[in-house]
Protein backbone atom coordinates (compact mmCIF):
# COMPACT_ATOMS: atom_id res chain seq x y z
CA UNK A 1 0.00 0.00 0.00
CA UNK A 2 1.45 3.34 -1.08
CA UNK A 3 2.16 6.04 1.46
CA UNK A 4 -0.61 8.65 1.06
CA UNK A 5 1.26 11.61 2.49
CA UNK A 6 -0.44 14.99 2.72
CA UNK A 7 1.68 18.03 1.93
CA UNK A 8 0.40 21.41 3.11
CA UNK A 9 2.09 24.54 1.81
CA UNK A 10 1.06 28.16 1.62
CA UNK A 11 -2.20 28.04 -0.36
CA UNK A 12 -1.76 24.41 -1.53
CA UNK A 13 -2.95 21.09 -0.12
CA UNK A 14 -1.52 18.14 -2.05
CA UNK A 15 -1.42 14.35 -1.90
CA UNK A 16 -0.12 11.79 -4.40
CA UNK A 17 -3.49 11.64 -6.14
CA UNK A 18 -4.91 15.15 -5.98
CA UNK A 19 -4.15 18.74 -5.06
CA UNK A 20 -6.24 21.66 -3.84
CA UNK A 21 -5.24 25.29 -4.16
CA UNK A 22 -6.83 27.80 -1.81
CA UNK A 23 -6.48 31.45 -0.86
CA UNK A 24 -5.22 31.76 2.72
CA UNK A 25 -6.77 35.19 3.30
CA UNK A 26 -10.14 34.06 1.90
CA UNK A 27 -10.06 31.00 4.16
CA UNK A 28 -9.34 33.14 7.23
CA UNK A 29 -12.13 35.53 6.23
CA UNK A 30 -14.59 32.61 5.96
CA UNK A 31 -13.61 31.34 9.42
CA UNK A 32 -13.90 34.83 10.92
CA UNK A 33 -17.29 35.47 9.33
CA UNK A 34 -18.57 32.08 10.49
CA UNK A 35 -17.47 32.80 14.08
CA UNK A 36 -19.08 36.26 14.00
CA UNK A 37 -22.32 34.79 12.60
CA UNK A 38 -22.32 32.17 15.38
CA UNK A 39 -21.80 34.91 18.00
CA UNK A 40 -24.65 36.99 16.56
CA UNK A 41 -26.81 33.87 16.59
CA UNK A 42 -26.05 33.19 20.28
CA UNK A 43 -26.79 36.80 21.28
CA UNK A 44 -30.04 36.74 19.26
CA UNK A 45 -31.17 33.53 20.97
CA UNK A 46 -30.54 35.10 24.37
CA UNK A 47 -32.53 38.24 23.56
CA UNK A 48 -36.16 38.55 24.61
CA UNK A 49 -38.48 38.82 27.58
CA UNK A 50 -36.77 35.79 29.09
CA UNK A 51 -33.21 37.14 28.91
CA UNK A 52 -30.32 34.68 28.74
CA UNK A 53 -26.60 35.41 28.81
CA UNK A 54 -24.39 33.90 26.07
CA UNK A 55 -22.93 31.26 28.45
CA UNK A 56 -26.45 30.26 29.47
CA UNK A 57 -27.46 29.93 25.82
CA UNK A 58 -24.45 27.73 25.07
CA UNK A 59 -25.13 25.56 28.13
CA UNK A 60 -28.78 25.22 27.14
CA UNK A 61 -27.81 24.15 23.62
CA UNK A 62 -25.50 21.58 25.23
CA UNK A 63 -28.38 20.30 27.39
CA UNK A 64 -27.30 21.84 30.71
CA UNK A 65 -29.12 25.17 30.83
CA UNK A 66 -31.21 26.92 33.50
CA UNK A 67 -34.64 25.48 34.41
CA UNK A 68 -37.24 26.22 31.76
CA UNK A 69 -34.71 27.55 29.25
CA UNK A 70 -34.69 24.49 26.99
CA UNK A 71 -38.20 25.06 25.62
CA UNK A 72 -37.54 28.77 24.98
CA UNK A 73 -34.17 28.21 23.33
CA UNK A 74 -34.69 24.98 21.40
CA UNK A 75 -38.34 25.27 20.40
CA UNK A 76 -38.92 29.02 20.12
CA UNK A 77 -35.68 30.89 19.37
CA UNK A 78 -33.23 28.44 17.79
CA UNK A 79 -35.30 27.87 14.61
CA UNK A 80 -35.45 31.62 13.96
CA UNK A 81 -31.69 31.98 14.45
CA UNK A 82 -30.92 28.99 12.21
CA UNK A 83 -33.23 30.28 9.46
CA UNK A 84 -31.37 33.62 9.59
CA UNK A 85 -27.99 31.91 9.10
CA UNK A 86 -29.18 29.47 6.42
CA UNK A 87 -31.14 32.07 4.44
CA UNK A 88 -28.28 34.57 4.60
CA UNK A 89 -25.82 31.88 3.48
CA UNK A 90 -27.98 30.94 0.50
CA UNK A 91 -28.69 34.53 -0.53
CA UNK A 92 -25.03 35.52 -0.28
CA UNK A 93 -23.94 32.59 -2.43
CA UNK A 94 -26.72 33.18 -4.96
CA UNK A 95 -25.75 36.85 -5.19
CA UNK A 96 -22.11 35.93 -5.86
CA UNK A 97 -23.18 33.52 -8.63
CA UNK A 98 -25.48 36.02 -10.35
CA UNK A 99 -23.05 38.94 -10.09
CA UNK A 100 -20.27 36.78 -11.50
CA UNK A 101 -22.43 35.49 -14.36
CA UNK A 102 -23.56 38.98 -15.33
CA UNK A 103 -20.21 40.59 -14.46
CA UNK A 104 -22.25 43.38 -12.92
CA UNK A 105 -22.67 44.33 -9.23
CA UNK A 106 -26.36 45.01 -9.96
CA UNK A 107 -26.84 41.46 -11.23
CA UNK A 108 -28.20 40.12 -7.95
CA UNK A 109 -31.41 38.04 -7.88
CA UNK A 110 -33.44 40.71 -6.10
CA UNK A 111 -32.62 43.23 -8.88
CA UNK A 112 -32.89 40.95 -11.91
CA UNK A 113 -36.30 39.53 -11.04
CA UNK A 114 -35.39 36.00 -9.95
CA UNK A 115 -36.21 36.77 -6.33
CA UNK A 116 -39.43 38.51 -7.41
CA UNK A 117 -40.40 35.42 -9.39
CA UNK A 118 -39.91 33.22 -6.35
CA UNK A 119 -41.91 35.71 -4.26
CA UNK A 120 -44.77 35.75 -6.76
CA UNK A 121 -44.89 31.96 -6.85
CA UNK A 122 -44.92 31.79 -3.06
CA UNK A 123 -47.69 34.41 -2.87
CA UNK A 124 -49.80 32.39 -5.30
CA UNK A 125 -49.46 29.42 -2.93
CA UNK A 126 -50.24 31.55 0.16
CA UNK A 127 -53.09 33.69 -1.16
CA UNK A 128 -54.83 31.55 -3.78
CA UNK A 129 -54.26 28.06 -2.37
CA UNK A 130 -53.86 28.83 1.37
CA UNK A 131 -50.67 26.75 1.30
CA UNK A 132 -48.47 25.75 4.19
CA UNK A 133 -44.69 25.55 4.36
CA UNK A 134 -44.30 22.80 1.75
CA UNK A 135 -46.74 24.41 -0.71
CA UNK A 136 -45.09 27.79 -0.26
CA UNK A 137 -41.68 26.28 -0.96
CA UNK A 138 -42.97 24.54 -4.09
CA UNK A 139 -44.60 27.77 -5.27
CA UNK A 140 -41.38 29.74 -4.70
CA UNK A 141 -39.29 27.19 -6.59
CA UNK A 142 -41.75 27.04 -9.50
CA UNK A 143 -42.01 30.84 -9.68
CA UNK A 144 -38.25 31.29 -9.50
CA UNK A 145 -37.51 28.76 -12.24
CA UNK A 146 -40.33 30.01 -14.46
CA UNK A 147 -38.87 33.52 -14.21
CA UNK A 148 -35.36 32.19 -14.87
CA UNK A 149 -36.51 30.40 -18.03
CA UNK A 150 -38.37 33.48 -19.29
CA UNK A 151 -35.49 35.86 -18.60
CA UNK A 152 -32.94 33.48 -20.11
CA UNK A 153 -34.92 33.02 -23.32
CA UNK A 154 -35.66 36.74 -23.70
CA UNK A 155 -31.98 37.61 -23.11
CA UNK A 156 -30.75 34.97 -25.58
CA UNK A 157 -29.07 36.24 -28.73
CA UNK A 158 -26.22 33.97 -29.84
CA UNK A 159 -25.63 33.41 -26.15
CA UNK A 160 -26.60 35.34 -23.01
CA UNK A 161 -24.70 38.55 -22.34
CA UNK A 162 -24.55 39.85 -18.79
CA UNK A 163 -26.00 43.29 -19.53
CA UNK A 164 -28.92 41.79 -21.49
CA UNK A 165 -29.64 39.46 -18.58
CA UNK A 166 -29.70 42.39 -16.14
CA UNK A 167 -31.90 44.58 -18.36
CA UNK A 168 -34.39 41.83 -19.14
CA UNK A 169 -34.41 40.85 -15.47
CA UNK A 170 -35.24 44.42 -14.40
CA UNK A 171 -38.16 44.41 -16.85
CA UNK A 172 -39.33 41.05 -15.52
CA UNK A 173 -39.08 42.42 -11.98
CA UNK A 174 -41.44 45.28 -12.90
CA UNK A 175 -43.96 42.87 -14.44
CA UNK A 176 -43.81 40.58 -11.42
CA UNK A 177 -44.28 43.56 -9.11
CA UNK A 178 -47.54 44.33 -10.91
CA UNK A 179 -48.60 40.69 -10.62
CA UNK A 180 -47.87 40.80 -6.89
CA UNK A 181 -50.03 43.92 -6.50
CA UNK A 182 -52.86 42.15 -8.31
CA UNK A 183 -52.57 39.22 -5.89
CA UNK A 184 -52.93 41.66 -2.97
CA UNK A 185 -56.14 43.04 -4.52
CA UNK A 186 -57.56 39.53 -4.92
CA UNK A 187 -56.79 38.53 -1.32
CA UNK A 188 -58.94 39.13 1.73
CA UNK A 189 -57.65 41.59 4.31
CA UNK A 190 -56.17 38.93 6.63
CA UNK A 191 -54.17 37.14 3.95
CA UNK A 192 -53.12 40.44 2.37
CA UNK A 193 -51.69 41.65 5.69
CA UNK A 194 -49.91 38.31 6.20
CA UNK A 195 -48.50 38.41 2.68
CA UNK A 196 -47.41 42.05 3.02
CA UNK A 197 -45.43 41.25 6.18
CA UNK A 198 -43.90 38.19 4.53
CA UNK A 199 -42.96 40.19 1.39
CA UNK A 200 -40.80 42.56 3.44
CA UNK A 201 -38.72 39.62 4.59
CA UNK A 202 -39.50 38.35 8.05
CA UNK A 203 -38.10 35.82 10.53
CA UNK A 204 -41.09 36.10 12.85
CA UNK A 205 -42.65 32.79 13.96
CA UNK A 206 -40.11 30.71 12.05
CA UNK A 207 -40.16 27.05 13.09
CA UNK A 208 -38.35 23.84 12.23
CA UNK A 209 -40.33 23.54 8.98
CA UNK A 210 -38.62 26.64 7.56
CA UNK A 211 -35.26 25.37 8.87
CA UNK A 212 -35.72 22.15 6.87
CA UNK A 213 -36.68 24.08 3.73
CA UNK A 214 -33.62 26.35 3.86
CA UNK A 215 -31.30 23.48 4.81
CA UNK A 216 -32.59 21.30 1.97
CA UNK A 217 -31.78 24.02 -0.57
CA UNK A 218 -28.23 24.36 0.75
CA UNK A 219 -27.59 20.61 0.91
CA UNK A 220 -28.69 20.11 -2.70
CA UNK A 221 -27.27 23.22 -4.36
CA UNK A 222 -24.18 24.41 -2.47
CA UNK A 223 -22.08 21.42 -3.70
CA UNK A 224 -23.09 22.25 -7.29
CA UNK A 225 -21.91 25.84 -6.91
CA UNK A 226 -18.66 24.84 -5.20
CA UNK A 227 -17.84 22.25 -7.88
CA UNK A 228 -18.46 24.86 -10.60
CA UNK A 229 -16.72 27.75 -8.79
CA UNK A 230 -13.54 27.40 -10.85
CA UNK A 231 -15.56 27.40 -14.06
CA UNK A 232 -17.33 30.52 -12.83
CA UNK A 233 -13.96 32.22 -12.44
CA UNK A 234 -13.07 31.29 -16.03
CA UNK A 235 -16.40 32.62 -17.31
CA UNK A 236 -15.52 36.01 -15.85
CA UNK A 237 -12.65 36.13 -18.37
CA UNK A 238 -15.11 35.92 -21.25
CA UNK A 239 -16.76 33.12 -23.20
CA UNK A 240 -13.95 32.80 -25.73
CA UNK A 241 -11.29 32.42 -23.04
CA UNK A 242 -13.44 30.00 -21.05
CA UNK A 243 -14.09 27.90 -24.16
CA UNK A 244 -10.37 27.82 -24.99
CA UNK A 245 -9.72 26.52 -21.45
CA UNK A 246 -12.20 23.69 -21.91
CA UNK A 247 -15.23 25.20 -20.17
CA UNK A 248 -18.52 25.06 -22.17
CA UNK A 249 -19.86 28.62 -21.55
CA UNK A 250 -23.59 28.24 -22.12
CA UNK A 251 -23.92 24.85 -20.44
CA UNK A 252 -22.00 26.08 -17.39
CA UNK A 253 -23.93 29.34 -17.29
CA UNK A 254 -27.26 27.51 -17.44
CA UNK A 255 -26.24 25.08 -14.67
CA UNK A 256 -25.10 27.89 -12.37
CA UNK A 257 -28.19 29.93 -13.23
CA UNK A 258 -30.36 27.02 -12.10
CA UNK A 259 -28.32 26.56 -8.91
CA UNK A 260 -28.51 30.28 -8.05
CA UNK A 261 -32.23 30.37 -8.78
CA UNK A 262 -32.80 27.35 -6.55
CA UNK A 263 -30.85 28.92 -3.68
CA UNK A 264 -32.84 32.13 -4.05
CA UNK A 265 -36.18 30.32 -4.20
CA UNK A 266 -35.52 28.21 -1.11
CA UNK A 267 -34.33 31.26 0.84
CA UNK A 268 -37.44 33.22 -0.20
CA UNK A 269 -39.66 30.28 0.74
CA UNK A 270 -38.13 30.16 4.23
CA UNK A 271 -38.06 33.85 5.13
CA UNK A 272 -39.46 35.95 2.31
CA UNK A 273 -37.47 38.24 0.00
CA UNK A 274 -35.01 39.89 2.41
CA UNK A 275 -33.71 42.86 0.40
CA UNK A 276 -30.13 43.86 -0.42
CA UNK A 277 -28.42 40.84 1.16
CA UNK A 278 -27.75 39.09 -2.15
CA UNK A 279 -26.44 42.34 -3.64
CA UNK A 280 -24.30 43.59 -0.75
CA UNK A 281 -22.79 40.34 0.56
CA UNK A 282 -20.61 39.55 -2.52
CA UNK A 283 -19.34 43.12 -2.74
CA UNK A 284 -18.45 43.27 0.95
CA UNK A 285 -16.82 39.85 0.77
CA UNK A 286 -14.68 40.89 -2.18
CA UNK A 287 -13.54 44.01 -0.33
CA UNK A 288 -12.57 41.96 2.72
CA UNK A 289 -10.81 39.12 0.91
CA UNK A 290 -9.19 41.41 -1.70
CA UNK A 291 -9.31 38.40 -4.02
CA UNK A 292 -10.52 38.30 -7.63
CA UNK A 293 -13.19 35.90 -8.77
CA UNK A 294 -16.70 35.21 -7.47
CA UNK A 295 -15.71 34.52 -3.81
CA UNK A 296 -18.77 32.29 -3.39
CA UNK A 297 -17.92 30.97 0.09
CA UNK A 298 -16.89 34.34 1.61
CA UNK A 299 -20.03 35.89 0.10
CA UNK A 300 -22.16 33.11 1.59
CA UNK A 301 -20.74 33.58 5.09
CA UNK A 302 -21.01 37.35 4.71
CA UNK A 303 -24.70 36.91 3.89
CA UNK A 304 -25.16 34.70 6.96
CA UNK A 305 -23.53 37.36 9.14
CA UNK A 306 -25.60 40.19 7.63
CA UNK A 307 -28.94 38.48 8.21
CA UNK A 308 -27.98 37.27 11.70
CA UNK A 309 -26.76 40.74 12.67
CA UNK A 310 -29.92 42.32 11.23
CA UNK A 311 -32.06 39.89 13.22
CA UNK A 312 -30.12 40.77 16.38
CA UNK A 313 -30.54 44.48 15.64
CA UNK A 314 -34.33 44.17 15.21
CA UNK A 315 -34.60 42.62 18.66
CA UNK A 316 -32.02 44.76 20.50
CA UNK A 317 -32.88 48.16 19.03
CA UNK A 318 -36.68 47.90 18.99
CA UNK A 319 -36.99 45.65 22.05
CA UNK A 320 -39.29 43.38 20.03
CA UNK A 321 -38.90 40.52 17.57
CA UNK A 322 -41.98 41.61 15.62
CA UNK A 323 -40.20 44.06 13.31
CA UNK A 324 -39.45 42.30 10.00
CA UNK A 325 -35.75 41.83 9.45
CA UNK A 326 -36.16 43.09 5.88
CA UNK A 327 -36.75 46.59 7.24
CA UNK A 328 -33.28 46.63 8.80
CA UNK A 329 -31.54 45.16 5.73
CA UNK A 330 -33.43 47.60 3.51
CA UNK A 331 -32.32 50.63 5.52
CA UNK A 332 -28.75 49.33 5.79
CA UNK A 333 -28.69 48.47 2.08
CA UNK A 334 -29.87 51.95 1.13
CA UNK A 335 -27.18 53.52 3.31
CA UNK A 336 -24.58 51.20 1.77
CA UNK A 337 -25.63 52.20 -1.76
CA UNK A 338 -25.44 55.89 -0.85
CA UNK A 339 -21.94 55.41 0.60
CA UNK A 340 -20.84 53.41 -2.45
CA UNK A 341 -22.15 56.08 -4.84
CA UNK A 342 -20.33 58.79 -2.88
CA UNK A 343 -17.09 56.78 -3.00
CA UNK A 344 -17.47 56.23 -6.74
CA UNK A 345 -18.08 59.93 -7.33
CA UNK A 346 -15.01 60.85 -5.31
CA UNK A 347 -12.99 58.49 -7.48
CA UNK A 348 -14.49 60.14 -10.63
CA UNK A 349 -15.85 56.78 -11.81
CA UNK A 350 -19.46 58.02 -12.07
Amino acid sequence: MQDERVVVRHGLLRTRRWSLRYDVRALLVCVTLAVLAACAMVFAIGTGTYELSPPEVVRTLAGDGPPGAEFIVIDLRLPRALVAVLVGFGMGMAGAVFQSLTRNPLGSPDITGFGNGASAGALVAIILFDGGDAQTAIGAVCGGFATAVAVYLLAWKRGVHGYRLVLVGIGASAVLGSATSYLYVRADIGKAAQAATWMIGSLNARDWGEVRIAALGLVLLVPVVLVCARRLTMLEMGDDTAGALGVPPERTRLLLLCAGTGLTAMAVAAAGPIPFVAMAAPQLARRVTRAPGPNVLPAAWMGALLVSAADLATQRVTGSALLPVGVVTGVAGGAYLAWLLRAERKADRV
